[in-house]
């Protein structure tokens, strides 16, 4: 399905699927995501794009996945994925939008013709687009308005038909690095990760079992599948899968999944799991995950992404030290301004790494950890990976152990390497490797909580007339407008214990989001309501 487009096609795909009158589509932190009854135009002049993208990276793969992940399941979405298995440059991102949003199948095609000009894209030259999409049920359709706009583009398409989110970032890096990351297939990607988890655990077993709750999203299936990789329970993990029932398309995120568990701090009613049982819950399309688990009193104690990745930080910075590397690589840690107080003093105090802070949204994280030997970056929804710098590669590679320890320690980190999932977070390779550090060190998950003790917090939803009054500096933990408020807010914070709180404009509704701690419980939430109070204040002047 090769070859040039004509401007005829173009129209005629943009005429089979027209934009909705008055609404305006924004490409956001995951791509453009609505309701999906008015997304059909979109999908076709995003294929636009897609096909635009790979032309101007000399015909490498770009990735379409038609995912809304948490949202409830009439929503949809869909978002492109670079040739490296990373999110979209925001150059391009602007581009789909403006494209998203012209008025008449006319302007898409000038629009399109228009881009390949100014980017200097020869529209005669190759376009490969890999496509998948999560189980919603309106995936099928808008796949096929996909379709409609890559085969008027002269895109050559590989249709992976239903994978996670990551999956599907996987194979868009594996094709374009010739299978140097991996084999293209699902089946190369249960044996890359399988084989890794195992060579990884070393012969350690990790304690109890794991109850997995998969937000009866397209990660139940493909679990079920990736366990037959993974050694059996009588040796490795025994893994407990609820919450899988794709069937049901109307079930994906309700009353499970990892937005529900760290939005309402507690289980999802079916999971059934007993007293200190680890669970985990993955969201809609397994690119998040959080741990969490219930006492011997049956209080909830979430593991959310902080935790994850001060785990993670924690092990790989022994690793790196116990092989002899310390004086060649070192490991950072990127945080957002929503990171807990006390695992970023937890960081910088105990385990002595560097801390960057970022504004909300994985492409920010991803981007400060790529300029790191080993970047750990997980957002607290448990959005995250961890990056490692191709001379960090090469340094591993090359380096000779002197002793037996060392070989022990640069074993087990190059297996972690290969079970970490670089291109993206994927719930399922982020649970392996948590499952591997607990074995290692032969903890469950109370241990693993004990670590430190989280400040307590509040988040609260300001409905404001304008979000767009509200500027933020400092990665979102300062307000620069409307002026004198972060003036205000600072006052407040001063009068708690171990206070801190910022504001900053939500990036999907006309609303601030509060995030306030203090010493306890009643201080942080005397400080949220303080601080919604004076934000109200503010958005209504």
């Amino acid at each position: 399905m090769t070859g040039a487009h004509s401007s005829g096609t173009i129209v005629e795909a943009a005429e089979m699927h027209p934009a909705p009158n008055g609404v305006v589509y924004q490409y956001g932190t995951a791509g453009f995501r609505t309701k999906a009854d008015i997304l059909d135009s979109v999908m076709t002049r995003c294929a636009l794009i897609a096909a635009l993208r790979s032309r101007k990276v000399g015909g490498q793969w770009i990735g379409m996945m038609i995912t809304a992940s948490h949202n409830p399941p009439e929503d949809n979405g869909v978002k492109l994925v670079e040739a490296m298995g990373n999110m979209l440059t925001e150059k391009w991102e602007a581009l789909a939008t403006e494209m998203a949003n012209k008025p008449t199948p006319e302007a898409v095609l000038e629009y399109y013709e228009e881009i390949a000009f100014k980017n200097n894209i020869d529209l005669k030259s190759p376009a490969r687009v890999v496509l998948a999409r999560d189980t919603r049920a309106s995936g099928a359709r808008l796949q096929a308005c996909v379709i409609d706009g890559l085969k008027a583009a002269g895109a050559e398409i590989r249709d992976f038909g239903y994978l996670t989110t990551p999956q599907l970032h996987y194979m868009v890096r594996c094709l374009n690095t010739n299978g140097a990351y991996g084999t293209p297939t699902e089946q190369g990607y249960y044996e890359k990760f399988g084989g890794a988890f195992k060579r990884a655990l070393r012969g350690k077993k990790p304690t109890g079992t794991l109850t997995v709750d998969c937000a009866n999203g397209v990660g139940g299936p493909k679990l079920a599948e990736l366990i037959k990789y993974l050694p059996p329970k009588s040796e490795g993990l025994e893994i407990i899968i609820v919450n899988d029932n794709v069937v049901k398309p109307e079930a994906l995120n309700v009353e499970c999944g990892a937005d529900f568990v760290k939005t309402n701090q507690r289980a999802p009613p079916s999971s059934g799991a007993g007293p200190n049982d680890r669970c985990c819950s993955l969201d809609g399309d397994a690119d998040r995950v959080v741990y969490y688990f219930k006492d011997g009193n049956s209080m909830f104690h979430l593991l959310d992404g902080d935790r994850i990745a001060t785990l993670v930080a924690t092990f790989l910075g022994d690793l790196v030290r116990t092989s002899g590397l310390a004086d060649q690589i070192k490991l950072g840690v990127v945080q957002t301004a929503y990171a807990n107080g006390a695992a970023t003093h937890f960081v910088k105090d105990n385990l002595k790494l560097k801390v960057e802070c970022t504004p909300t949204g994985v492409k920010y994280l991803h981007h400060e950890a790529e300029g790191m030997d080993i970047g750990v970056y997980f957002e607290a929804n448990g959005h995250g990976t961890v990056v490692f710098s191709p001379d960090t590669l090469k340094t591993i590679a090359a380096y000779e152990p002197r002793s037996p320890g060392q070989k022990e320690s640069l074993d087990t980190l190059k297996a972690c390497i290969d079970l970490i999932n670089s291109a993206v977070g994927d719930a399922l390779s982020d649970a392996l490797l948590v499952e591997v550090i607990l074995a290692h060190k032969n903890w469950g998950a109370e241990e693993w909580l004990g670590t430190y003790n989280d400040l307590p917090n509040r988040l609260l939803k300001v409905i404001v007339k304008d979000r767009n009054m509200f500027k933020t500096a400092d990665a979102e933990r300062q307000l620069v407008k409307p002026e004198g408020v972060q003036k205000l807010i600072d006052a407040e914070v001063q009068k708690v214990r171990q206070g801190r709180s910022f504001a900053r404009a939500s990036g999907t509704e006309d609303a601030v989001r509060v995030y306030a701690e203090g010493a306890t419980r009643a201080e942080a939430d005397d400080l949220a309501r303080k601080v919604a109070e004076i934000v109200k204040a503010a958005g209504a002047a």
